[in-house]
């Protein structure tokens, strides 16, 4: 969970995950998508930025 919800709410959200085991798996798939989409790298490398930076400089050069 974000821990983004009242104390009330966060508990009646703890209760529904241990009665419904539906919404438990659903939860826990969503919670592992998180996961692996936090882990991803935000952008593009400093490696392929530099590439992109010298292929930029060298195209359409004026002759």
């Amino acid at each position: 969970m974000y821990n983004e919800l009242p104390a009330k709410e966060n508990h009646d959200v703890e209760q529904a995950l241990l009665h419904d085991a539906d919404l438990a798996a659903r939860c826990a798939d969503l919670l592992e998508a998180q996961r692996y989409l936090d882990a991803l790298q935000p952008g593009p490398s400093d490696r392929a930025v530099q590439n992109i930076l010298q292929y930029s400089r060298t195209f359409l050069r004026a002759e």
